[in-house]
C-alpha cells in the first residue's frame, strides 16, 4: 500500500524535537488553532527561539510514551490577549511556578503541557520547557483555545483539579485549592485582573495513568504540520482550508470592530463585508477572547465548540482578536472541533449556552453550501 501524504487532512506526522527552525511553523499553526484567542504569537515566537538558542532543542514526548516516573505540569497565561501584547512576562515567573508546584505535590516535574494549543499559549510552553530543562507533551487540554478555566478536556473527562499556582510579573505567587474549576475561574480571574489583566498559572499535574483519555493528543505535532504547510503554500487560504478540512465561510473586508477589555477578557464582535464572489454579504463574528459564533442574515453559521479563525486573505496568517482592524482583507474559516467537545459533557462546558448564547449547537458541516 502506498504511503499517504502526511500533509493530508487527518494524517499527522509526529514531531519528536522542536529546534529553533521549527518555531515559526509551530507559531503559525498555533495561531490558526487559537481561533482568535490564546494571545498573539509574534512575541512568544521570538522568546521561544531565543530560549532554544540558549538552552537547546526541546524533546516532544507522545502520551503513549509517558512512564511511571513522569509528571506533567499544565501551564498557560491567563487574561486579556490585548493586554498580553504590551505586558511581557517577567524573568523567573515560570521557575517560581514550577518550584511551587513541585513543593506542593512533592514530585519532580518532567514535562510541560500547554493548557491550550491555540495562540501564544500553544507556543510559550516550548520556551518554558527549554529554560526549565523539561520535555513537552505532544498534547494539550483543548485542541484549540478557550477563554475560561473549566473549558478544558480534563474537566470533560472528570479529572479533578486539586490546586492551581498563579504568578504575576511583579513576583506575587498565589496557591489556590478550589473546590472545582468554576471556582478556579472566579478566583484566578480576580487575581489576574488585580495583576493588570495578565498572569501565568499552572493547574493539573498529569501522569501516565491520568493523561490518556483526558487530553487531546498529537496537537503539538499537528500545529507544526499546519504551520509548515501554511508557510510553504502558494495559495495559502485554499491550502489551509484543505489541510484543516475547513470551509471558507466568507472572504471580504473588515468594516466594523467592537472590542472592549473587561473582567480579564477581550469581548466584542467584528463585521466582514464580502468582496468578489461574496460581494453583498455581511457576516458578523462574536468574540470573547476567541471567535465564538458566526452570524449571517440573522442565522448562525457556526459556533463553539467548532473552530472559527479569521485569517489574512493574502497570506493565510491568523489574525488574533486583539489585532483585528478596520479595512483588513480577511477570510473567515470554520471547521469541526475534536469529538470530545461534541459529547454531552463537552457541550455543557463549552457549547454556545456556556457563553450565554440561547441557541442549540449544530455540528458545523465543512461542505460548501452546508446549511445550519
Amino acid at each position: 500500500m502506498p504511503e499517504q501524504d502526511p500533509r493530508s487532512h487527518g494524517e499527522v506526522a509526529p514531531v519528536r524535537t522542536i529546534a529553533r527552525s521549527d518555531v515559526a511553523a509551530l507559531a503559525a499553526g498555533a495561531a490558526i488553532f487559537g481561533t482568535g484567542g490564546g494571545g498573539a504569537v509574534q512575541t512568544e515566537q521570538l522568546a521561544v527561539e531565543m530560549a532554544i538558542e540558549e538552552y537547546g532543542p526541546v524533546s516532544v514526548v507522545p502520551v503513549a510514551e509517558l512512564t511511571d516516573e513522569d509528571a506533567v505540569i499544565v501551564m498557560s497565561a491567563m487574561g486579556a490577549p490585548s493586554v498580553g501584547i504590551e505586558m511581557l512576562g517577567a524573568q523567573g515567573q515560570t521557575d517560581t511556578i514550577l518550584a511551587e508546584v513541585e513543593r506542593y505535590t512533592g514530585r519532580k516535574m518532567t514535562a510541560v503541557m500547554a493548557a491550550e494549543i491555540g495562540g501564544s499559549n500553544g507556543v510559550a510552553p516550548v520556551g518554558w520547557a527549554a529554560r526549565l530543562g523539561l520535555k513537552v507533551l505532544d498534547a494539550d487540554g483543548m485542541g484549540r483555545a478557550f477563554p475560561e478555566a473549566p473549558m478544558i478536556a480534563m474537566n470533560v473527562a472528570g479529572l479533578p483539579s486539586e490546586f492551581a499556582v498563579m504568578s504575576d510579573v511583579i513576583g506575587n505567587v498565589s496557591l489556590l485549592r478550589p473546590i472545582n474549576l468554576a471556582w478556579l475561574e472566579r478566583h484566578a480571574r480576580a487575581l489576574t485582573v488585580a495583576s493588570g489583566a495578565i498572569s501565568l498559572g499552572a493547574h493539573y499535574v498529569l501522569t501516565s495513568e491520568t493523561a490518556p483519555g483526558a487530553v487531546i493528543e498529537g496537537t503539538v505535532s499537528r500545529a507544526v504540520q499546519v504551520g509548515r504547510r501554511l508557510l510553504a503554500a502558494t495559495e495559502p487560504v485554499a491550502e489551509l482550508a484543505a489541510e484543516l478540512g475547513a470551509r471558507v465561510v466568507v472572504s471580504g473586508k473588515v468594516i466594523d470592530v467592537e472590542r472592549t477589555t473587561e473582567g480579564g477578557f477581550t469581548r466584542g464582535s467584528v463585521t466582514v463585508e464580502g468582496v468578489g464572489a461574496d460581494r453583498g454579504r455581511l457576516t458578523r463574528v462574536e468574540i470573547q477572547n476567541e471567535n465564538l459564533v458566526i452570524i449571517e442574515d440573522g442565522l448562525v453559521v457556526a459556533s463553539v465548540p467548532d473552530l472559527i479563525t479569521i485569517v489574512d486573505s493574502e497570506t493565510g496568517e491568523a489574525i488574533s482578536t486583539e489585532l483585528l482592524r478596520f479595512g483588513q482583507r480577511v477570510s473567515v474559516l470554520a471547521w469541526a472541533c475534536d469529538p470530545l467537545w461534541r459529547t454531552e459533557r463537552g457541550l455543557e462546558i463549552a457549547g454556545p449556552r456556556a457563553f450565554g448564547y440561547e441557541l442549540d449547537y449544530v455540528p458545523f458541516a465543512a461542505a460548501e453550501g452546508a446549511a445550519r
